[in-house]
């Protein structure tokens, strides 16, 4: 079994490795206006700038509610936050078309870090662009969670489904599958699962996560 400091120190090299790209293209960014004199190319690298300072920005958000204590320690986090970042990273993503459909306005805590990082590992899978569907509602005293990515071309790393399900060998947890391992303990933490399946064209992540006692109703 992976430790809580293996896992913090996985998530912390995924962390550092998602941000990377937008600071550095901030940092590129700023060393090239410095040198800059012709104002077409001043006001493209303005524009460069803006937008790697809103990619980190958005990953920033997304990374305090998929995996820090927003919302302090209630039990319960506003679904709106969590479809704002969903549809900033959407959209940062380019060429991703995002359906949502999660009726209730707040989820247990739990649930929305599990539907954040399966709409991130479905973003990724669409490497070059297509459709990203968000669903989540409260039934029967459960939270359902579904994430589907649709394209022609969809990019998944099958270690990542068996860290979703807990298949995955301790010794085998990387920085790449270390958010679906972790919140795979989620999950079984709150005794519920995971469930993945990879079609032509789909690719389905769902989640049942029984809600914490007091919410249900």
């Amino acid at each position: 079994m992976t430790s809580q400091t293996d896992l913090a120190a996985l998530l912390c090299s995924r962390l550092c490795h998602d941000l990377l790209s937008p600071v550095g293209a901030l940092s590129n960014g700023i060393e090239l206006l410095a040198d800059e004199t012709d104002p077409e190319m001043q006001k493209r690298c303005v524009e460069l700038l803006e937008q790697s300072a809103k990619t980190s920005t958005d990953k920033l958000k997304f990374f305090r509610l998929a995996f820090g204590a927003a919302g302090g320690f209630g039990e319960y986090v506003l679904v709106e936050e969590a479809h704002e970042v969903i549809a900033s990273l959407a959209g940062d993503a380019k060429r991703v078309e995002l359906n949502w459909q999660v009726p209730d306005a707040k989820l247990p805590k739990s649930a929305v870090k599990v539907m954040l990082n399966l709409a991130q590992i479905a973003l990724d899978a669409l490497v070059r662009g297509g459709t990203l569907d968000i669903g989540a509602e409260r039934t029967g005293g459960n939270v359902e969670i579904v994430a589907r990515a649709t394209a022609e071309k969809l990019a998944f790393d099958e270690t990542i489904g068996q860290a979703l399900q807990g298949d995955l060998p301790a010794s085998e947890i990387s920085s790449r599958t270390a958010a679906a391992h972790m919140i795979s303990l989620l999950a079984a933490e709150a005794g519920g699962g995971l469930q993945w399946a990879l079609s032509d064209g789909a690719l389905v992540l769902g989640a049942v996560l029984p809600e914490p006692e007091g919410m249900i109703g």
